[in-house]
């Protein structure tokens, strides 16, 4: 995973020095040599995460952070310090000034790296969202706010009894709900209660944590809830693992109270917002674009919202794929003895289905009408989207539709037809044009197969 990095620090060799680290995992690295720069740059290129150092002149990485959560703009950004600073009250000053976690040097290369890969992906998804969020203003309706609310419900999954009591007083003292959990409970409480937090100890007597962490993320109800982790100071290792597994945060044991506080804060936050995003996405925009056959999005949402993508990744410089499906020979389920139009409903919904669960959370899937589906992939390009295609090229074609008629089931097939933007230049148009003329190559071959745009075959069916 790469992303654009702003590394805002006075001192030109620790710039270069985390340039060069990151340059090596192939993130894009802009530099800003003090708070003020820094601020300009952040609203001009919009990163995707900021490595902040605290001690610089004038305006320091305290005051600095304090100001980009109060901008709308780049509040949503996630924040790193990096300082020289190891004591514990000025960890959890950066932490109550906004920032994301705070990073001691001299740096482990290990821990940044996955640091880095673990909010990137958090920001991705939020970017993700919040286009989302302005294409719904573009249709009139009403957009979400950054919310003010910090307080939260907690679930905390401790078998240290005095632990998980000092922690749930502090919790509590600060107006969260908390609730305990033993670890073998932990997943039939989730799915009974909702909650904005879930703490989970890798310390457990007779649990593997993290493997528990795993299960609670592969749940649908718990999927989105952000997880901090409890680790011992040198269980190093065990700290990495969780953030490469996309867990949210982390203490370090013994927990400080006002730590756990200030990263819970910081948690709920991004949860409330998140939900508030998801919410004018998926509700308040229901009835106005999506269809009511397959609950995909319609024309008039991709329409307007490919535009979008296009702009925000011509911007940023960002990869971005289309996928148009067509299913083949519809017609003769449509008109097919036996069959009919309801039967043809029947498979547009289990396609609609399919597509979903071949596709990422980030990416957007839509039934612009008839038998034609086209999806969105940002941060995908087209070789990536490609292999997606042909899985679901694959899945289509070798498991039979369940219908109401005949045997009970039905074969079918798709042409699918792959594009990525053009980053010199590009408009929504020309790029589901090209995504369309590469679905005609893939009908006039024979049908059943994956074509890219450029009238180049990937992985086609023969």
């Amino acid at each position: 995973m790469t992303g654009k990095v702003l590394v805002i620090d006075d001192l030109l060799p620790n710039v270069k020095l985390l340039e060069a680290k990151l340059s090596a995992e192939y993130y894009d690295v802009t530099p800003a040599m003090s708070g003020a720069e820094g601020i300009e740059k952040a609203k001009a290129i919009l990163p995707d995460i900021i490595l902040l150092d605290v001690m610089m002149p004038e305006m320091d990485g305290f005051q600095t952070c304090i100001k980009m959560k109060a901008d709308p703009d780049i509040m949503h950004i996630p924040v790193v310090m990096v300082t020289a600073l190891s004591d514990m009250q000025d960890r959890i000053k950066g932490l109550e000034a906004g920032a994301d976690d705070f990073i001691t040097k001299p740096i482990n290369d290990v821990h940044l790296l996955a640091r880095v890969r673990s909010l990137v992906r958090v920001k991705l998804m939020l970017d993700e969202l919040r286009i989302r969020d302005k294409t719904s203003l573009e249709f009139g309706l009403e957009t979400s706010k950054h919310p003010e609310s910090v307080i939260g419900n907690i679930l905390l999954i401790d078998d240290d009894v005095v632990q998980s009591r000092g922690m749930e007083k502090h919790l509590v003292a600060k107006g969260h709900s908390v609730m305990l959990a033993q670890p073998t409970e932990a997943l039939e409480v989730i799915a009974a209660h909702a909650f904005d937090l879930v703490i989970v100890s890798t310390l457990l007597a007779d649990a593997d944590g993290l493997r528990l962490c795993s299960q609670i993320r592969s749940q649908e109800k718990s999927r989105q809830i952000p997880i901090l982790i409890l680790v011992e100071e040198e269980e190093r290792q065990l700290l990495v693992k969780g953030l490469e597994m996309g867990l949210n945060d982390y203490l370090i044991c013994p927990v400080d109270a006002n730590e756990l506080v200030a990263r819970a804060r910081t948690q709920i936050r991004r949860k409330h917002y998140q939900d508030a995003l998801r919410g004018s996405v998926e509700q308040t925009l229901n009835m106005a674009i999506v269809d009511s056959l397959t609950k995909l999005y319609n024309r008039r949402y991709l329409d307007v919202h490919l535009h979008n993508m296009v702009e925000q990744a011509l911007i940023k410089k960002t990869e971005l794929s289309v996928l148009t499906i067509d299913i083949d020979h519809f017609k003769q389920v449509n008109d097919g003895p036996g069959l009919g139009h309801h039967i043809g409903d029947e498979v547009l919904k289990q396609i609609a289905d399919r597509i979903r669960n071949s596709i990422r959370t980030t990416d957007l899937a839509t039934r612009p009408g008839g038998e034609e589906f086209v999806i969105l992939m940002p941060n995908t390009n087209i070789k990536q989207a490609a292999e997606v295609a042909e899985r679901m090229r694959n899945t289509v074609e070798t498991i039979a539709f369940e219908i109401s008629a005949r045997d009970g089931k039905l074969s079918c097939t798709v042409s699918i037809g792959v594009a990525e933007i053009n980053k010199a230049g590009d408009t929504s148009i020309e790029l589901l044009k090209r995504a369309d003329a590469a679905l005609y190559r893939a009908k006039h071959e024979g049908r059943n197969r994956v074509v890219v745009s450029q009238s180049t075959v990937i992985l086609a069916k023969m």
